[in-house]
């Protein structure tokens, strides 16, 4: 690939010849299955794992362009534009990891989240028949393999969020969350004597920072952080998951919090981390932060890593059935 090259992926509304999902298919959102969502879910799974979103595409070239030519960061680079470029072009995963899937289901009153879950579920199965999903989901303690991504009591693998909502119509995003990113996660309490951090958005900051450097390039930068502040442990690691739906490059509702993810990225990619920690001038291409209410006695503050493959696809489905992919 030449340098600074960003590679052209064909429009959704171009890319039907590879479509599972029939021209013609709606949606029958009065029906408490749907109308058999399967085709679409299908779709949704085969977008996410093979084409990159792009924001993100977008985010990896402007990158691009901040390296030194020659250096192991643009090398780097152009290496992971290349294979956006042919995971489109051969309808093959953007990584050998497809992650752990989570969804979030957002539905109006009347469908079934039993039968929901159900279509999910078959639908991850079929996309790991057709290998556009690596068969990751094994037992804890004997890594014993399903082979079809699905843990046998139905609660465990996939994760599914759903939320009955005011909407006539649905949403159905995916995110497919590799092993490595996953892994250089983190959470603090505050006040973090170690870190000099205190419950302030200044000691959001140094946790932030501390997370980054700690993680190096093992989370395979450069990465997107979803950070939310406050919470409890469980709830906060949620919402920083949920938080990386967000397209890189679109600001924070709040000033304050708006101004701080500008900051850090300034600052997080003067630390020389770099692409894949070869070193170089991006380690993170977003920062987003959200925050939460909390018990008074607690202050933690949770960080979701997500890799350069910033997989994750969202449906909607219109009150009259109508289905958009983006």
């Amino acid at each position: 690939m030449s340098t600074c090259e960003r590679p052209v992926l064909r429009p959704l509304s171009q890319a039907e010849d590879r479509s599972v999902l029939p021209a013609d298919w709606r949606a029958a959102l009065d029906r408490p299955d749907g109308g058999d969502l399967g085709p679409a879910l299908l779709e949704l799974l085969r977008l996410a794992a093979t084409r990159l979103p792009d924001d993100v595409v977008a985010a990896l070239a402007r990158s691009r362009e901040a390296e030194a030519g020659g250096s192991r960061g643009a090398n780097t680079l152009d290496t992971m534009l290349a294979n956006v470029a042919l995971a489109e072009a051969r309808m093959a995963p953007l990584c050998q990891d497809t992650g752990t899937l989570i969804f979030w289901v957002r539905h109006p009153y009347g469908l079934s989240q039993r039968l929901l879950r159900d279509q999910v579920r078959e639908a991850v199965a079929e996309a790991t028949r057709r290998s556009w999903l690596r068969p990751n989901c094994v037992a804890a303690v004997s890594g014993a393999n399903p082979g079809n991504n699905l843990d046998p009591l139905g609660e465990g693998h996939p994760v599914i969020h759903f939320e009955e909502w005011d909407q006539p119509g649905a949403r159905i995003d995916v995110m497919l969350k590799g092993g490595g990113c996953e892994n250089v996660g983190a959470q603090y309490r505050l006040p973090d004597v170690a870190l000099g951090a205190g419950r302030d958005l200044k000691g959001v900051r140094k946790c932030i920072i501390d997370a980054v450097v700690k993680a190096q390039g093992f989370g395979c930068s450069p990465g997107v952080l979803g950070v939310a502040i406050g919470g409890d442990r469980v709830v906060g690691y949620e919402r920083s998951k949920a938080l990386l739906l967000r397209k890189v490059g679109t600001p924070n509702p709040d000033p304050a919090l708006d101004a701080l993810e500008r900051q850090l990225v300034e600052e997080l990619n003067t630390l020389g981390i770099g692409p894949m920690g070869y070193g170089g001038a991006t380690t993170v291409l977003g920062v987003f932060l959200e925050e939460l209410w909390r018990h008074p006695a607690s202050f933690f503050v949770s960080l979701s890593y997500m890799c350069w493959n910033n997989r994750r696809m969202s449906l909607s489905l219109a009150a009259d059935g109508a289905a958009t992919l983006d």
